[in-house]
């Protein structure tokens, strides 16, 4: 009995404590609407998502969105404008979309739909298996160069062209010292395929 009483007013406790300081403890976090590698070219925008497909239901015609930890589910029709796709069931599961949306009642429905392009890379930056198969048998110091794996350190662990460097693309800006101080070394990014 004492233990039960003594529960109940730490209980009343807190819940006093929570209204006469005003605390926001019971209202739900916002969710977020743009994952982090998409936080380095843009900034979170109203009514638009920035996440990767988790699926898209083309009877339903509703698509799932990954932002972080948060999953959004967003309806559809013939009259949402898709960029990049050819059908929306075509779009690959884990690619990078932005939806512009606007509510409808209790949900969401997509005016527009983007799929992120591959990379464009001119090719006079590119650069051929065989010059780089050249460049590491002659080793890092002799060829000038430095090449950085730009994927995911767990990817990285998984295996990665020898004497390169892990740097996360989402990760860059804070790993930028580990790049040679000399500007005169040739960079080589690699990542884990078109993005």
């Amino acid at each position: 009995m004492k233990g039960k009483r003594l529960f109940l007013f730490v209980l009343l406790l807190l819940v006093s404590s929570m209204f006469m300081s005003g605390s926001t403890v019971w209202a739900k976090a916002e969710k977020p609407t743009i994952i982090k590698p998409c936080k380095q070219c843009h900034t979170p925008q109203n009514n638009v998502l920035r996440g990767k497909l988790g699926s898209v239901s083309m009877k339903a015609e509703t698509i799932k969105v990954s932002i972080g930890p948060a999953t959004w589910l967003v309806s559809f029709s013939g009259d949402t404008k898709l960029i990049g796709a050819k059908a929306f069931n075509k779009i690959k599961k884990g690619k990078e979309i932005a939806i512009d949306y606007k509510k409808e009642g209790e949900g969401l429905y997509a005016t527009r739909v983007r799929v992120k392009p591959p990379a464009k890379v001119p090719p006079e930056k590119l650069i051929k298996v065989d010059q780089l198969a050249k460049l590491i048998a002659e080793g890092p110091r002799k060829g000038k160069f430095t090449i950085v794996d730009a994927r995911p350190g767990k990817r990285f662990n998984q295996g990665h062209i020898p004497g390169s460097i892990s740097i996360y693309d989402a990760q860059f800006d804070k790993n930028i010292s580990k790049l040679p101080k000399d500007k005169d070394i040739l960079l080589i990014f690699y990542c884990g395929g078109p993005s």
